[in-house]
């Protein structure tokens, strides 16, 4: 067998290329934000992960010109050797201030994170608890640990119990780890019962709140403030490549477990630290959140704003009811997702289409995001194509 044999078999690739209807890799040629040019056409972007519209503030971006500026473009080396800088350690104690955690440690990538933070902190012995929903970077995080993973169904508390019966604890140290806002659905997990498990059988949780910083909370701290957990939370996950207008990743937990993952965990020391400029954006972005927690209501109320209009319309959607700005819209096969999405860039609305196997077959999705620093007017736009898109689509099968 040729090593190569199985490159040939892009069948879901060739089908939408075929069809002309091939939805990826669209070339974007201005900065993130509400509108965008792509491909020489003024588009109407909610697709994004920049929930609070920061990765074009003009602070933000005056932030990484001058860490350039002052430190050069990169650090060539691992945050373990020479590629610490003050400004690394500046951004930790923020973070760790911000998120009222005694330690916090930065990753070059969100995927990274998960995969530095649960292959440090599990070991062979260990069981990992995770939702069947949650994010690929923690199903490879978990794989990378050796840890002994169970899937529990999503949201699934019964199952969850469970599966935590089964776990012999004079052995194993558990660790439940979920996503706080699930990417592709837009709800939220269930915290309070989570932890309340979790005390009662001697685990511990993680939660991967890349889509919850900046979006819940009062002060947009994410899930466990919006439940009122913070204290209840022994790991933080998160991301700077969505609310915080940056690349990288971090671990807000206390300073014994970031010690520990700072000496032991293989993609912390063996990866070249994040830029200066990233961080600096950071850093930047970090401290906007910080002083106007308003940006947060309004990414709320631009969602809802979006969320009614969708069913007002009639259109499928699944109903977080939580505010989120995330809203996935059924459109059930394949060609027809396909079809929709170029239909939309073509009337200048770019959305991202989600197919089989990432979702169920039959259970395909346009997922659908929004900004704080979207407009009603813009809203009111996108829903009209939306609208008639889905209307031209129906009746197309795979």
């Amino acid at each position: 067998m040729d090593l190569f044999k199985k490159c040939e078999n892009m069948e879901l690739v060739k089908f939408a290329k075929d069809k002309g209807v091939y939805p990826y890799f669209h070339q974007l040629e201005t900065k993130q934000g509400p509108e965008v040019v792509m491909e020489g056409k003024e588009i109407i972007m909610i697709g994004s992960n920049n929930y609070l519209g920061l990765t074009s503030h003009p602070e933000v971006i005056e932030a990484g010109v001058k860490a350039i500026e002052k430190y050069g473009s990169g650090c060539s080396g691992s945050r373990f050797l020479n590629g610490t800088l003050d400004t690394h350690l500046l951004l930790e104690k923020e973070l760790a201030t911000f998120l009222k955690k005694e330690d916090a440690v930065t990753f070059s990538t969100g995927f990274q994170s998960n995969l530095g933070i649960i292959s440090a902190i599990a070991g062979r012995n260990d069981v990992i608890l995770c939702d069947k929903e949650n994010h690929a970077s923690i199903y490879d995080g978990c794989r990378l640990s050796f840890a002994k993973m169970l899937r529990y169904n999503h949201s699934d508390m019964a199952d969850l119990e469970r599966l935590l019966q089964t776990v012999d604890t004079t052995v194993s140290g558990i660790l439940i780890v979920t996503d706080g806002v699930f990417s592709m659905g837009g709800d939220i997990c269930k915290l309070p019962e989570i932890v309340a498990l979790a005390k009662k059988y001697g685990a511990r949780v993680m939660v991967d709140d890349a889509h919850g910083l900046g979006v819940l909370g009062a002060h947009g701290r994410g899930t466990a403030e919006h439940f009122g957990l913070e204290d209840e939370v022994d790991i933080y996950m998160g991301t700077f490549s969505k609310s915080l207008a940056s690349i990288g990743g971090y671990m807000a937990a206390s300073k014994e477990v970031c010690e520990f993952v700072r000496h032991t965990s293989r993609p912390f020391i063996f990866c070249a630290s994040i830029t200066p400029a990233s961080v600096a954006s950071a850093r930047k972005a970090l401290e906007i959140l910080a002083r106007e927690p308003e940006r947060v209501q309004r990414l709320r109320d631009i969602s809802n704003y979006m969320r009614q209009g969708l069913i007002k319309e009639g259109i499928d959607i699944i109903d977080s009811k939580s505010g989120v700005p995330i809203i996935p819209i059924y459109t059930y096969g394949n060609l027809r997702t396909f079809t929709a999405c170029q239909k939309l860039f073509e009337r200048g609305v770019y959305v991202n289409p989600t197919v089989s196997p990432a979702v169920p077959v039959g259970k395909s999705l346009i997922r659908t995001s929004y900004m704080a620093t979207h407009t009603e007017d813009q809203m009111d736009r996108a829903l009209v194509h939306i609208k008639e898109v889905l209307e031209e689509v129906k009746d197309i099968e795979d």
